[in-house]
């Protein structure tokens, strides 16, 4: 073979889909248009996101001062809230991230357009005014300006009718979630493994009773985030989130401690800062964009809720994986319940990192397709893609450095400190995994590609299942942290096939 036919191999082979996703690995870190786009779109979103489960952590830390049966209790209550939750959250904030960036994208747009032909209007009005020479040149650019005013909106406030049925839809799903989870407490409790006789039964429900009680709160506030992730401002919720994680943090010794609530307490700081938070998106987004639409067809429900419901089913199955392997922890004890739910808030805290690059990566993508500008989309997806493979190895290192020392934080138990460590291999090795596994979903969802993120998940979902019950019957709690790591891994695979392939929305990526 000669060199030319080598090197028109080379280059054959570099264009394929596959390989263009990791092109140009050497401006990973650099610091162009994309690569600031990114990171003033992912910064802001990953804080926002880790806040939360930090907060988590630090109510798991109070509670488990309480004691193991106490930790065990909501370690299983809020495996059930989140992911109930996740049924309607992930749903909601990537169909309104999506529409409301497509939106915003096509205003503009629009707009851009509008300012062009008043612009054009304008000049030629200039010029029929001196030529024929009617009136001063001045009153002339009067007049212009005028001209050039009333082609503009008088109203700066955004019109934006995927943002108002975001905020409907999210109420809607709250109230509905709160009312499922207080009245199905406690058969919820004993799916999970948490019998009648079962000690950690009584706390389990009256944390999982009070919590329910945010819920409108919660889906409400990630609505008016995915409406501002939109925007591409991460800025805005990541303020809210951090004021209403601070106030959470210092209510929970107030109520669990001083005012001898235990976990109730820990419930109700929750709750309210999930209200706080509510309260100052909401406050923040009425100055930004006109919630009132003209009428009931500008809200477009029909294609919201179509799209949100091929999420809904991959969400589902995503629920089902996880709500199970909690449930087998469970089974196995309080002391088994209470190793799990530590290494699930540290695993899920670190691997949500990711979705910061996910965000950034569907809100550019999105303005990007709808634009219809696809070498702009297919560099900004492999940029996150690399800068998601990066993340995940340095979280790698980071945890197994935390984990060799943090779990005593958490609890003094003997028992639950050795389970902890024999799961630091699989939550310290799943990370660059989980990373691109977050980071994939994020870049589908900017192509709208919701039909295939739904069918791909359900298949992952039936094998990951099936694992779950054979590795945890036959290796216990070490099975579990196995199950997970291949649903992780499938994960994985299946969006890097889609974009890998040039299939779908990315059939462009044969062409360039």
């Amino acid at each position: 073979m000669t060199l030319d036919a080598v090197s028109w191999l080379w280059k054959s082979i570099g264009k394929m889909p596959l390989f263009l996703l990791f092109k140009d690995t050497r401006n990973v870190f650099r610091s162009d248009d994309i690569g600031k786009e990114i990171m003033q779109i992912a910064l802001p979103t990953a804080l926002a996101l880790a806040t939360d489960p930090i907060a988590s952590i630090i109510d798991t830390i109070f509670i488990g001062r309480i004691g193991a049966v106490e930790l065990a209790a909501v370690g299983v209550s809020i495996a059930v809230f989140n992911q109930v939750s996740k049924i309607a959250i992930i749903p909601l904030v990537s169909v309104t991230t999506s529409f409301v960036a497509e939106e915003d994208a096509n205003e503009r747009l629009s707009m851009e357009a509008d300012d062009s032909e008043v612009l054009k209007k304008g000049y030629a009005v200039d010029l029929e005014m001196e030529m024929k020479e009617l009136i001063p040149q001045v009153e002339s650019s009067c007049k212009s300006s005028t001209l050039t005013k009333s082609y503009r909106r008088t109203d700066d406030r955004r019109h934006i009718p995927s943002a108002s049925s975001a905020l409907v839809v999210g109420s809607l799903l709250g109230l509905i979630q709160a009312l499922f989870l207080i009245f199905s407490a406690k058969p919820i409790l004993n799916y999970m493994g948490v019998d009648s006789n079962s000690p950690m039964l009584k706390p389990a429900q009256q944390y999982l009773t009070l919590r329910s009680l945010g819920a409108p709160a919660v889906l409400l506030s990630l609505a008016m985030q995915g409406v501002f992730r939109g925007f591409k401002d991460t800025k805005t919720p990541l303020y809210a989130t951090m004021v209403g994680d601070a106030a959470n943090i210092i209510l929970d010794p107030i109520f669990m401690f001083i005012l001898r609530m235990g976990v109730s307490g820990a419930a109700l700081a929750h709750v309210i800062s999930q209200y706080l938070i509510s309260l100052i998106l909401l406050w923040r987004l009425l100055k930004e964009v006109d919630l009132l639409a003209p009428s009931i067809n500008d809200l477009q429900f029909g294609r919201f809720l179509s799209n949100g419901f091929m999420l809904l089913v991959r969400v589902i199955a995503v629920t089902c994986c996880v709500t199970l392997a909690a449930s087998l922890a469970a089974r196995q004890g309080s002391t088994a319940m209470a190793a799990f739910q530590v290494c699930l808030q540290i695993w899920l805290a670190t691997s949500l990192l990711a979705d910061g690059l996910a965000v950034a990566g569907q809100a550019i993508l999105a303005g990007a397709f709808a634009k219809k500008d696809y070498n702009k989309a297919a560099t900004t997806a492999s940029r996150v893609l690399q800068l998601g493979l990066v993340l995940g190895l340095s979280l790698s290192v980071i945890v197994v450095g935390v984990l060799q020392f943090a779990p005593r934080i958490f609890t003094q138990d003997i028992n639950v400190l050795q389970l902890i460590g024999l799961s630091i291999p699989f939550v310290a090795v799943t990370q660059p995994i989980n990373a691109l596994a977050f980071v994939f979903d994020g870049i589908n969802y900017g192509a709208s590609d919701f039909a295939y993120s739904a069918y791909s998940m359900v298949l992952v979902a039936l094998v990951s299942i099936t694992c779950l019950f054979i590795q945890s019957s036959s290796h216990g709690f070490i099975g579990i942290w196995i199950a997970l790591s291949i649903y992780m891994s499938l994960r994985a695979l299946a969006g890097f096939w889609r974009i890998g392939t040039g299939t779908g929305p990315w059939r462009f990526l044969r062409e360039l």
